[in-house]
């Protein structure tokens, strides 16, 4: 008999690292190694930005284990910090998380999709207009009826994407010693900067805040640890692993665009994936990079349905065991049959459905990225906090480095964007009296139920 604090533990290296992967590696890959491309104006300029956030990155991941270690539960972020800083604080992040942030980014990725499945195949105009919701219920169905079933479809539609995209890198590399040109012609010489380029600060800050979220998502793995089987071995191998795949991907194919089409030819985004589509694959070009799009972008999806559930879950059953759950009490229940947090799940479709509706994800994702890198740089600080000291080679070197990185960050999104980042995080503490309204109706219920037992009978 399944009890609501237990699910089974059902997901091995392949499929944590899949999760790790999954949401990294997603629609951003085929759009911002051109932008980031074509403000730099410089192949080595391009390539150490992607080194540099990548370092960054794998000292974040290096914490993170060690947090998912530590606590090998459902909830991620929610959990590490409600340990390290509080009730208060975790609550902020799981309403951001739950109700904001990720139903925005599952909705935005849902409408992205639709151009490619349109390249593929002619949809009726009505059901094109229904196929991010269409996109947003399936996904949500998948993982209402079953953390394996679920577990399969993410596993393989993720490692799908590794020989994609290296047979993509690799057939690039064959067009580019077939057309009879100096091979790399187009990235030499690889020091200097095009005309045309952005100014150099302004450039390499822009092009650091994307390359960061292009990466976005290495973190989803913390989420989901309380279904990862022996996680003391698995997750250490999922973090690392993930975010060396995920740097030895982008420097590929960040590479090969610029390899196969001049940094001086980009214009906007989405000419660029026609280009590049064009150059190695002729009149066929949009249907093959529609395809890897469109397997990229549901592996992405399919971990985020996955993950964001475990944190309301994680919210409403560590509000339950304070005695303070009240109208979050439904969703810390896991499902009789299939064991999933199905409530949770229903939650975050819903919200983004709505989101989907109400046209908002594009302002909630520009609105939410400073709160983001400020919950991350929060998370990776509470290993400062905990009772049993770290112990690791990369202690205390790898929370210095991802702090120091994140507050850089921070400080670029806030002078680059200072409206939609105060905006963010105003939304964030609205949440504020969002928790005091669920603590006054609990109390206020909790009163009503002691008042009806003391009446005489």
């Amino acid at each position: 008999m399944r009890t609501e604090r237990q699910t089974e533990r059902q997901m091995g290296v392949l499929a944590a690292t899949a999760v790790v992967t999954g949401e990294a590696i997603s629609l951003g890959i085929f759009l911002t190694p051109a932008t980031m491309a074509k403000s730099l104006g410089s192949p080595a300029l391009l390539g150490a930005v992607w080194c540099g956030i990548a370092v960054l990155t794998l000292a974040g991941a290096l914490c993170f284990t060690e947090l998912a270690v530590r606590n090998p539960h459902d909830g991620g972020e929610y959990l590490y910090l409600r340990r390290g800083f509080g009730r208060r604080v975790a609550f902020l992040y799981g309403w951001m998380a739950a109700m904001v942030m990720y139903p925005g980014v599952a909705a935005a990725l849902s409408v992205g999709t639709v151009p490619y499945l349109r390249a593929i195949a002619p949809w009726p105009a009505d059901v094109v207009a229904l196929l991010p919701a269409l996109i947003l219920l399936g996904l949500g169905a998948l993982n209402y009826f079953g953390t394996r079933l679920s577990t399969g479809v993410m596993t393989t539609l993720n490692w799908l994407k590794v020989p994609v995209l290296l047979a993509l890198v690799g057939w690039a590399l064959i067009c580019i010693l077939r057309s009879g040109h100096a091979p790399f012609a187009n990235l030499a010489p690889i020091a200097v900067r095009r005309a045309g380029s952005d100014p150099l600060i302004g450039a390499i800050s822009g092009a650091a805040i994307s390359a960061f979220f292009c990466f976005g998502g290495w973190w989803e793995a913390g989420k989901i640890a309380g279904q990862v089987r022996n996680p003391e071995r698995t997750l250490p191998i999922a973090f690392s692993g993930g975010v060396l795949i995920v740097t030895a991907i982008y420097l590929l194919l960040s590479f090969a665009f610029v390899a196969v089409v001049p940094m001086q030819q980009i214009q906007t985004n989405t000419a660029f994936v026609a280009q590049f589509g064009q150059a190695l694959f002729g009149a066929a070009g949009g249907l093959v990079l529609s395809v890897c799009v469109v397997v990229c972008v549901l592996g992405g999806l399919m971990v985020l349905s996955m993950a964001v559930p475990r944190v309301t879950y994680a919210l409403a059953r560590d509000q339950a065991d304070e005695g303070q759950a009240g109208a979050l009490a439904v969703f810390g229940r896991l499902h009789p049959r299939f064991g999933t947090p199905a409530n949770a799940v229903l939650l975050q479709t819903g919200a983004a459905l709505v989101i989907l509706t109400l046209g908002a994800f594009e302002k909630i994702l520009a609105f939410m990225i400073f709160s983001a890198v400020v919950f991350l740089a929060l998370t990776v600080a509470t290993l400062f906090c905990v009772i049993t000291p770290v112990r690791r080679w990369w202690f205390p070197m790898a929370p210095i480095v991802f702090l120091a990185g994140s507050g850089l960050l921070a400080v670029m999104l806030l002078m680059h964007n200072p409206v939609p980042s105060l905006l963010g995080a105003a939304v964030v503490m609205a949440g504020l009296p969002v928790r005091w309204l669920l603590l006054r109706a609990k109390g206020v219920a909790s009163q009503r139920v002691t008042k009806g037992l003391n009446v005489p009978g």
